[in-house]
């Protein structure tokens, strides 16, 4: 199928799900409560077709991005849903209900978004276990990389990273990637003594993004490495390698993770790139030059690791799936903080609907299905808590603006509706500036790769 398609589709698909999944979250909520639900719609814009059932219009709408659902008496969207039915019953309209009820219904949009994301992961554990993490002892380090310049040797133990102790390897490695050329304390044990020292991961810009990266492997064990995917029409592809290839040896070296898999290429741009794999009971060499894609020069392919999987039961399966969204919203944290002491840029940190489908792009080349639901989660989870801020118009401003309400009720006040409506426009404003400047920063993001893509004479000369 055409790269291009694949892209657009996992993009649709993705973000689209992400969308309905929240509007479901208010739609499931507020039915339970006796609320009046006129729209429940697939996509935005104009209606192509649909049913109703009872008093409620399930339709799929012209653009497929996402989707709403059109609560009875709730006019805070009218320009985007239509205005209200004038015939609701008092006891079915929205604008009428108590407090606490519309609470429930504001907060059930990102809850769904949140257990989505804890679903994925939640399942695939359960359906085929969880990875077994190595150990903490350095296996290898990369020569000019910043765990070498450091002053970290193979054989050490890492005690404590970042200021936590006995960190796990994932969660070292997040810490890095998200501190480029930021100095990190490291404590590491080496011939029974502990020795405090700083690392420095190295800038490296990966499909628009600023990532760190530490220069050294951990010690995984005697884990095979696989061929994940492969990108059509990639030099992977043109050289033969097939996904379930087991790597062998890259460049004459033993090949024990598939992070110094893509070091070795990534330290190798341009130059004819040996690997020798096992299908099949035969061991094969093949030879490979990286050529630019998305921006990047690579191979072409997705290595990892066939890590034995412990089997989890249901507590084992759900704390993991709880520990990775955790550590996904400690990173958003850490990053967001970054931004606001001044040692991350704004650029660097937010993406919009083109980074995203960018991400989406990737995830469904060379991750599969399970990339894509991958993905799903990780938007899930990000579309969840950005709608938890107290901005107005977002889910979050909704619930501040009833915890207002609330305070002002027990004091014998009320918020006029012109206050009401300026804060709306206030946030309205806001949205749309922050929405300019992810959207002009994934145009310069793209821009800048294409721009560092050679010629294509230069390309067929590789």
């Amino acid at each position: 199928m055409n790269f291009y398609l694949i892209s657009t589709l996992a993009f649709i698909f993705i973000l689209g799900a992400a969308v309905v999944i929240h509007e479901f979250g208010h739609f499931i909520v507020a039915k339970l409560l006796g609320i009046r639900v006129e729209t429940f719609s697939v996509g935005f814009g104009k209606r192509l077709f649909g049913r109703r059932w009872g008093t409620t219009d399930y339709r799929l709408s012209l653009i497929p991005l996402g989707g709403y659902v059109k609560l009875g008496g709730d006019e805070s969207n009218a320009g985007i849903e239509g205005e209200s039915a004038a015939d609701i019953p008092v006891g079915e309209r929205f604008d009428l209900r108590p407090r606490w009820q519309k609470f429930l219904v504001a907060v059930a949009g990102p809850v769904m978004n949140i257990l989505t994301a804890i679903a994925v992961p939640f399942v695939g554990a359960m359906a085929t276990g969880v990875p077994i993490a190595p150990s903490l002892v350095v296996k290898s380090v990369s020569q000019g990389g910043a765990a070498e310049v450091a002053g970290i040797r193979p054989g050490d133990r890492i005690v404590s990273f970042n200021g936590r102790e006995n960190r796990e390897w994932d969660k070292i490695r997040n810490d890095a990637l998200i501190s480029p050329e930021q100095p990190l304390p490291i404590v590491v044990e080496r011939d029974g003594q502990q020795i405090p020292l700083s690392v420095t991961p190295k800038k490296r810009v990966d499909g628009g993004e600023a990532i760190g990266e530490l220069g050294f492997q951990p010690d995984f064990g005697n884990i095979p490495v696989i061929v994940d995917s492969v990108s059509d029409n990639s030099p992977a592809s043109e050289a033969g390698l097939k996904p379930g290839d087991r790597i062998l040896t890259i460049g004459g070296e033993p090949v024990s993770s598939d992070e110094q898999v893509v070091q070795y290429i990534r330290d190798h741009k341009g130059e004819p790139i040996r690997l020798n794999i096992g299908r099949g009971g035969e061991n094969l060499e093949i030879v490979a030059t990286t050529r630019m894609i998305d921006g990047v020069d690579r191979l072409g392919f997705s290595p990892r690791e066939d890590y034995p999987l412990q089997r989890a039961g249901l507590f084992g399966a759900l704390g993991y799936a709880v520990d990775r969204n955790l550590e996904f919203i400690r990173l958003t944290g850490v990053a967001l903080g970054q931004v606001f002491s001044g040692r991350r840029s704004m650029s660097d940190t937010f993406s919009g609907p083109i980074g995203i489908a960018k991400a989406s792009s990737r995830a469904a080349t060379e991750g599969g299905w399970e990339g894509v639901f991958g993905m799903l989660a990780f938007l899930s989870l990000n579309l969840g808590v950005f709608n938890l801020l107290p901005i107005p118009v977002l889910d979050g401003g909704m619930i501040m603006m009833l915890f207002i309400e609330g305070t002002l009720a027990g004091v014998g006040l009320k918020l006029s509706m012109a206050m009401r409506e300026r804060i709306q426009q206030v946030g309205f404003v806001f949205l749309l500036l922050l929405m300019g400047f992810v959207i002009v920063n994934d145009i310069t993001k793209t821009a800048s790769e294409w721009s560092r893509r050679p010629a294509a004479s230069e390309t067929q000369q590789r």
